[in-house]
């Protein structure tokens, strides 16, 4: 039995557009052509576009769907797996995502209760990135500091962000000074610049212990949206991060007692 194009784009659920596409491609080209010259599909031609549609609704391209078609015992069950992981990896994607909007409504529900003017404002240069807070959000959503510190940012006033931020700018001075100066990371300048962060971040967020203050260095030289938040791009120099954060670890050790061998300048 034949059928023309228009009734198989009726019962298949495709347009015209799409079977005359697959035609042109050499995917699905009719087995026969009535006496006007019609296009006419054979059940055969059904059954491969069965395939072609099943294959489409798993995501594969047209390209690739001809490399199965053309020689299946060989190429199907191998495509098929390789799919499947990307689908199953696809899965985890959006449930990452999933978890990544519910802990942004969190954030922006206890977040900074300023309105934009005040933001600006207080904060200047200083901005913060939603994507970046999220995602330290997921990655210290079992942190009992991560929680405190939330709550606490929330209940502060403008006038709590005044002060935290001209201290914050008084600090980030002291720190260019020290780097542009040639002050080793190790030294005593530097390290006394570490504690001195570490102990802002405990006197207005949460306690900040000396291993937790390293894992926070370390976000500032892994992830630059991190170290913004310390010292706006406008004031940053190459090496700047990685200096803070040698400086970090280097007060962390200080303070447990152990002697660290000269790092250099940066």
């Amino acid at each position: 039995m034949s059928y023309s194009v228009g009734q198989v784009s009726a019962f298949a659920g495709v347009t015209v557009r799409t079977l005359h596409h697959y035609d042109k491609a050499g995917l699905l080209s009719p087995s026969g052509r009535s006496q006007t010259g019609y296009r006419l599909y054979s059940d055969a031609d059904l059954v491969r576009l069965q395939q072609i549609l099943f294959y489409r609704e798993l995501g594969f391209t047209l390209d690739e769907i001809a490399a199965i078609l053309k020689d299946p015992q060989a190429n199907a069950l191998e495509h098929l797996h390789a799919r499947q992981r990307q689908l199953r990896a696809e899965i985890d994607r959006l449930q990452q995502l999933a978890e990544v909007a519910e802990r942004a409504i969190e954030v922006q529900r206890t977040g900074v209760s300023l309105t934009p003017q005040e933001r600006f404002e207080v904060f200047g240069e200083i901005t913060f990135d939603l994507s970046y807070a999220t995602q330290a959000e997921l990655k210290w959503a079992h942190s009992e500091g991560q929680r405190e510190a939330m709550a606490r940012a929330a209940a502060h006033t403008k006038e709590d962000w005044r002060q935290l931020m001209g201290e914050s700018s008084a600090w980030r001075a002291e720190l260019l000074a020290a780097f542009d100066e040639g002050e080793p990371s190790d030294g005593e300048r530097a390290m006394d610049l570490a504690e001195e962060h570490r102990l802002h971040v405990s006197r207005w967020f949460t306690s900040c212990p000396p291993g937790m203050h390293r894992r926070i260095a370390d976000d500032f030289v892994a992830d630059p949206r991190a170290f913004a938040l310390v010292v706006p791009p406008s004031q940053q120099r190459p090496g700047l991060a990685a200096y803070l954060c040698k400086a970090v670890h280097a007060n962390a050790a200080r303070r447990a007692g152990v002697r660290t061998d000269s790092e250099g300048d940066r």
